[in-house]
């Protein structure tokens, strides 16, 4: 008897497609926002771990929709790198336990304003880790978009407290998390290490529940849902980003997430944006659109053939 024909057990091949990679990070971006202002308000009553156990848990409802309507549970949840996906998972849980930390010990703009440290790192680490080609006009606009950062928020007082290095020491750990990401992307779906990254930090973190427990009210459990199901998007949509784009062209975009910070500042708590953070957001804009443009002169470079080593 002969077996049919193993159609599924191909592996995976990373397509790069710059313009969708760049939709699902503004996707991201937005979801991941929304899902910040209610990590800001649980954690004044919630200890950090049990925040984050329930973003993991409650985020694993959209993907196994995803995965269930996508390739099927069979097929995504097989690999060939399962140490890869706990080490990517490790590296994700400690980046998101120090990130939601920094949103307790600090306001909100200067622990995201911190946090915008990160595309400096991962300019730095896709050098030598991904072999990406970052020349001096792209490392330039990332300098200029974090200070564009600096402009709006203006991070208050000593650098050197316990809050600011929760937040650089979370935007260091983001840096690795993208390379893994990426690495990992060369032959396995995103859906999969979207996977794995939420089951093992969910079991990790279920593991500390019971020496720092805090029972939820009705009100707080919806909060809790919605949380997980944003920052469960979210994470797909990054994930899915960075598997379809190079690093250094996505990472800048979240800059973006600066304007919606904004908003809901302004909608939710009349923070009433200032000249000087309007200024910002346009220094954080232009040099993301500038970035873009380079990134499109790239692409038509190497169809010409432009000598190997010559970066951008």
């Amino acid at each position: 008897m002969t077996s049919p024909p193993q159609t599924t057990s191909k592996p995976h091949r990373r397509v790069d497609n710059t313009p969708l990679g760049i939709a699902a990070m503004f996707g991201s971006v937005f979801l991941f926002s929304m899902m910040n202002v209610l990590v800001k308000l649980l954690t004044e009553r919630f200890p950090v771990a049990e925040v984050s156990f329930f973003r993991s848990f409650f985020a694993l409802i959209p993907v196994c929709v995803a995965i269930h309507f996508g390739d099927g549970f069979a097929r995504t949840l097989r690999t060939r790198h399962p140490w890869g996906h706990l080490g990517r998972s490790m590296i994700g849980l400690t980046t998101m336990v120090a990130m939601f930390w920094s949103f307790h010990l600090l306001p909100l703009g200067d622990a995201i304003a911190l946090n915008f440290a990160a595309p400096l790192f991962l300019t730095a680490l896709s050098v030598p880790l991904l072999a990406e080609k970052v020349g001096i006009h792209r490392w330039s606009a990332v300098l200029v978009g974090f200070a564009g950062v600096l402009i709006i928020v203006q991070p208050s007082g000593d650098v050197l407290n316990l809050g600011a290095m929760v937040a650089l020491g979370g935007a260091f750990g983001n840096a690795f998390a993208v390379i893994a990401i990426r690495q990992l992307s060369r032959t396995e779906p995103p859906n999969t290490i979207v996977f794995y990254f939420t089951l093992i930090t969910t079991l990790a973190l279920g593991l500390a529940l019971p020496f720092d427990w805090v029972t939820p009210t009705a009100t707080e459990w919806a909060l809790l849902v919605a949380m997980g199901l944003l920052g469960g998007g979210g994470q797909m949509l990054v994930t899915r980003a960075y598997s379809l784009a190079p690093a250094a062209v996505v990472a800048p975009l979240n800059y973006s997430s600066l304007l919606l910070a904004v908003l809901f500042g302004w909608a939710l708590w009349g923070d009433v944006p200032t000249g000087t953070m309007a200024l910002g957001a346009a220094v954080v804009m232009a040099s993301g659109l500038y970035i873009l443009h380079r990134e499109t002169r790239r692409r038509v470079a190497v169809t010409r053939a432009i000598p190997p080593g010559s970066g951008d």
